[in-house]
């Protein structure tokens, strides 16, 4: 596997575009395109708020109805959530005006939106938006660029990853972008998330794919505990690698698999990391859990705890948040057994082992805690199971974004 530069247009076959379109901001990039030359087959994943915004609904109808997918319009600033039927009408004639500029069928076509919720679309922006795009797409880095820019919010940088690998003798390529700063607690945040590839895989295992792999990647991350009525995860699979259909688990899908969690990883923590305010990537790391679930519970239970978060903050090694986090997350285990330790890029510290603290340096503690990445490790000594979640620091400034977020 190789880490390559690009985003959704690093796959054969794939065009994007990004556009400033006026739907809520001024002067930025707020409208984007994903084509593809051939259609596609396509797997998603999607928010499970019951409140579910348009966008959802009409996306889920596409994907689980199995239509080949041509392309997916993309605006950011208003979110297309509780509008009624309206909303859902305004998808339709988004995918109406996509089709007409594109020449592709309107079933063929998903919309996407983020941004506040309970505010209507201004559809005259958006079907001009859609030309606008049409006239611009292009396979190229710097068209990406422009869409992982077009779909950002609170986001304060766009967030893409690439990667290629070899299937049956063929070089196949997964690219992908993201979005989300806020109100980001996947369970399936104002999560979007596209991918593209050309592998040739069958709609079946590119689905069984995503679904099984989102629950080590974005359904890992939480920056504020709010899962979003917005979230979507698509991966569009074009087939113009070329290499040997993927139709049966075996070696070739395993490997198709792990350049997918790669892809997924990346992106899900380049979220964390961005969480509205954040000054650092915060990471807890369980193992030897008793089981996956319990490992999984007990690192999210952690990265989502409030009084942790402040304190990775402040750079305090507070470890008794760490301990009380764990100690409500549901797993039952025996607190005299385990071990904390924090860890750095360079270095890593035992803080506590036998139900008490261990013999630390607190400065040394405050020094990896002031470090942009940080990781705490849980040793629960239960099992051979692990899990990793992500999510970041809880500032002063995720409140002052939030406080106003609707103006």
């Amino acid at each position: 596997m190789e880490l390559i530069t690009g985003g959704v247009t690093a796959a054969k076959g794939f065009m994007a575009a990004g556009v400033e379109a006026g739907v809520k901001y001024e002067n930025r990039k707020d409208m984007a395109l994903i084509y593809s030359t051939a259609p596609c087959v396509s797997a998603g994943v999607f928010t499970s708020n019951v409140v579910k915004a348009a966008p959802v609904i009409w996306d889920r109808e596409i994907v689980h109805g199995g239509q080949d997918v041509h392309a997916v319009i993309v605006n950011s600033g208003i979110a297309n959530a509780c509008t009624g039927r309206r909303g859902y009408a305004y998808c339709a004639q988004t995918a109406d005006a996509a089709a007409s500029v594109l020449g592709i069928s309107r079933d063929s076509v998903l919309v996407a939106s983020t941004g506040v919720i309970g505010m209507q679309l201004p559809m005259d922006k958006v079907t001009a938006g859609v030309s606008k795009l049409a006239a611009v797409k292009a396979d190229t880095t710097a068209a990406g660029d422009d869409a992982a820019q077009a779909i950002m919010t609170t986001d304060t940088v766009p967030k893409q990853a690439a990667v290629t690998i070899e299937i049956g003798g063929k070089k196949v390529t997964i690219g992908g972008m993201c979005k989300g700063s806020g109100m980001i607690h996947p369970n399936m945040c104002t999560m979007l998330a596209f991918l593209t590839t050309d592998a040739c895989i069958t709609k079946e295992l590119l689905q069984e794919a995503l679904r099984h792999d989102v629950q080590d990647t974005f359904n890992m991350i939480s920056v504020d505990g709010d899962t979003s009525t917005n979230d979507t995860l698509i991966v569009l699979s074009n087939g113009q690698a070329g290499n040997p259909l993927i139709a049966a688990r075996g070696k070739d899908y395993e490997i198709f698999c792990e350049a997918l969690h790669a892809i997924n990883e990346t992106l899900a923590k380049k979220m964390a990391g961005d969480g509205e305010g954040a000054t650092a990537l915060f990471e807890t790391k369980v193992i030897h859990a008793a089981s996956k679930e319990e490992a999984r519970t007990l690192a999210k239970s952690v990265i989502c705890s409030s009084l942790t978060k402040a304190a990775i903050f402040g750079h305090d090694a507070n470890w008794g948040r760490i301990l009380c986090a764990l100690g409500y997350s549901g797993a039952v285990f025996d607190p005299e057994q385990i071990e904390l330790y924090f860890a750095g890029k360079s270095k890593s510290i035992l803080i506590y082992k036998d139900g008490q603290a261990a013999d630390y340096s607190e400065q040394e503690a405050a020094e990896i805690l002031s470090e942009p990445e940080v990781t705490v490790v849980v040793d629960m000594k239960a099992g051979q199971a692990s899990a990793t979640a992500w999510g970041c620091d809880l500032t002063y400034d995720y409140v002052r974004i939030n406080a106003d977020y609707r103006s």
